[in-house]
C-alpha cells in the first residue's frame, strides 16, 4: 500500500549581534536578544501554533490514521523553551497522541558531521536524550542539519545504532532512480534511507501560494491525485519541510492549512496512508544501496554544501570555529558549551555566501556576506581567546591527546559500567520475578493442603454411612 511520509523540521535561527573588533577581549555575550526574542514570537504565533493545532487536529479527526514526524534542533527547543513554551506544550499534546514520530538531529544544527566526528556524535547523542527527556522516546531515526548525507556519515549514524536517516533525494545522486523508494547506506546496510521528493515537497513549501505557478490554485484531491498518479511500484512519497513554511513562507490567508486538513480525506479515498519514518524503515525492504561520496543537502538547485562552504571567507571561518573543537569538547564551561553550539549552527555561514539563489536570503543586519564573515570572525576571536585561556594554544599535542584519551576512556568505562548495570537490573528483575511466581506457587500449594486434608476427613464419614444404609 502506497504511503506518505510527512516530515517537519524546526529550527531557529539565534541572531548574532553587532560586535565589533574593539569588542574582542571586553564583551563575551555574543546575542541580540530582542531580536532573537521577537523573531521567535513571530514565527510562534504566525506559523507553528496555528500549524501544530491544526495537526492536532487532523490526527483526532482521521481517527488517528494521520501521521506525522518532527525533528527540533536543541538551539530551538532552548528558544522555545524561554519564550514559546506555548509551542513545547502543543508537541507534547501532538506526542500524546502516539501518530506523531520525533526524529534525532544535531543539537546545534551546525555542520559538524562535515568537520570532527567525536563532536558530531556527541551533539547528536545530546539532542536525542534532550527529546527523549521531553517527549519520552529516544529517537530510532537520524536527520541531519538541512538534509546532509554522504556515505561517511551515514556510517557514523549507523554506528550511533539508528535505524534510518531521511535525506533528499537529489537528482545527481538519484541519476533514474526514484525516491520512492527505501534505500539502505552503502558504508552500512543496516542503515535505511527515506529520499525527500523535492518537487512535492516545493509545491507546499515554496510554490503554494504563487499565483504565476502554473498549477496554482493546488488544490488537496489534485495533489493527491498526482501521487496516485505515480507507478504502482512506488510506495513511499516522502514529503519534508520546514514547518515555518505554514504560515511563514505560505502565509495563513493563503489558505495552506485547510489545504493541510483536506490531505488525510483526499488520501483514504484514493487509498493512501500516513506512516512515520519509523514504521517505513521497519516494514518495508531496501531496494538498493546508495552511493553518495559527496555532500548532498535540501539547500539551492545544486543541492549539495556549497551554500555554506562555497567561498574562501565561508571555508576560513568554518576552519577557525572547528580549530577548538577538541579544546571545547575537554572544556566543561556552560557558558562555552552553549556559545560553541550557537556559533555552529549552519546560518552563520550561510549568511556569507556570494552565490546567487532562487530562494530569497534574508542576512538579517547584515548588508552583504563580508559584513557577515567580518562579525562572525570577530566574535570567533574572542570565543578562541576564552577556549584558549581554559586549554592555552602552546599545550603539547601529546598532552592534550592525552588528555582526550583520559576522557574517551573514562567515558567507554561509564558506558561498561552502565551496561553492566542494565544487565544486574535485568537479572534482579528475572530473580524478583521467579520469587514471585514461586512465593505465589509456594502459598497455592499451602493452601491446597488443608483442603485435601479436609477432603480425606470427610470420606471415612462417607464410608460408614454408606455401610450403615447396606447393613
Amino acid at each position: 500500500m502506497r504511503t506518505i511520509c510527512l516530515y517537519f523540521e524546526i529550527h531557529q535561527i539565534i541572531h548574532l549581534k553587532r560586535y565589533r573588533f574593539f569588542d574582542i577581549g571586553t564583551d563575551h555575550y555574543y546575542y541580540d536578544d530582542y531580536a532573537n526574542e521577537t523573531s521567535i514570537n513571530d514565527v510562534a504565533e504566525r506559523s507553528y501554533i496555528p500549524a501544530l493545532n491544526t495537526l492536532i487536529e487532523m490526527v483526532k479527526n482521521s481517527g488517528g490514521a494521520f501521521k506525522v514526524a518532527f525533528s527540533i534542533s536543541g538551539v530551538a527547543l532552548e528558544q522555545l523553551e524561554i519564550h514559546a513554551p506555548a509551542v513545547i506544550d502543543l508537541l507534547r499534546q501532538l506526542s500524546e497522541t502516539g501518530c506523531c514520530e520525533f526524529l534525532a538531529e544535531p543539537y546545534s544544527h551546525g555542520l559538524s558531521s562535515l568537520a570532527n566526528e567525536d563532536c558530531f556524535k556527541e551533539e547528536v547523542m545530546r539532542q536525542s536524550a534532550k527529546m527523549k527527556q521531553m517527549f519520552g522516546k529516544a529517537p530510532k531515526v537520524f536527520r541531519n542539519s538541512s538534509l546532509i548525507y554522504n556515505d561517511e556519515i551515514g556510517a557514523m549514524v549507523a554506528a550511533l545504532g539508528f535505524k534510518g536517516m531521511l535525506t533528499e533525494g537529489a537528482k545527481h545522486v538519484l541519476g533514474w532512480k526514484s525516491p520512492h523508494y527505501v534505500y539502505h547506506c552503502s558504508m552500512n546496510p543496516n542503515l535505511k534511507l527515506l529520499l525527500r521528493d523535492f518537487k512535492l515537497s516545493d509545491d507546499i513549501s515554496l510554490r503554494f501560494s504563487n499565483s504565476e505557478w502554473s498549477e496554482y490554485p493546488l488544490f488537496a484531491d489534485k495533489y493527491i491525485s498526482w501521487i496516485d498518479a505515480l507507478p504502482q511500484e512506488e510506495q513511499v512519497i516522502n514529503i519534508f519541510m520546514e514547518l515555518s513554511a505554514l504560515g511563514m513562507a505560505q502565509p495563513l490567508s493563503s489558505n495552506i492549512l485547510e489545504f493541510l486538513k483536506a490531505l488525510p480525506y483526499c488520501a483514504k479515498e484514493k487509498g493512501i496512508t500516513f506512516s512515520t519514518p519509523t514504521e517505513i524503515v521497519t516494514k518495508l525492504k531496501s531496494v538498493s544501496q546508495l552511493d553518495v561520496p559527496y555532500p548532498m543537502s535540501w539547500v539551492d538547485e545544486e543541492r549539495d554544501t556549497s551554500c555554506w562552504l562555497g567561498n574562501v571567507m565561508q571555508r576560513e571561518a568554518f576552519n577557525k570555529l572547528y580549530s577548538v573543537a577538541e579544546r571545547v569538547h575537554l572544556c566543561d564551561d556552560r557558558r562555552i558549551k552553549q556559545d560553541w553550539d550557537y556559533l555552529q549552527a549552519s546560518n552563520n555561514f550561510r549568511f556569507m555566501t556570494t552565490k546567487q539563489s532562487g530562494v530569497g536570503l534574508n542576512r538579517g543586519i547584515y548588508e552583504s556576506p563580508f559584513d557577515a564573515f567580518t562579525n562572525y570572525m570577530n566574535i570567533l576571536g574572542d570565543f578562541i581567546k576564552r577556549v584558549d585561556s581554559l586549554y592555552p594554544v602552546d599545550i603539547d599535542n601529546e598532552e592534550l591527546n592525552a588528555l582526550l584519551t583520559t576522557i574517551q576512556n573514562q567515558g567507554t568505562e561509564i558506558e561498561e559500567l552502565h551496561k553492566e548495570l542494565a544487565k544486574a537490573q535485568t537479572k534482579l528483575e528475572k530473580i524478583k520475578a521467579a520469587e514471585k511466581k514461586e512465593s505465589k506457587a509456594t502459598a497455592k500449594s499451602a493452601a491446597e493442603k488443608p483442603a485435601k486434608a479436609k477432603a480425606s476427613a470427610k470420606k471415612p464419614a462417607a464410608k460408614k454411612t454408606t455401610k450403615k444404609a447396606v447393613e
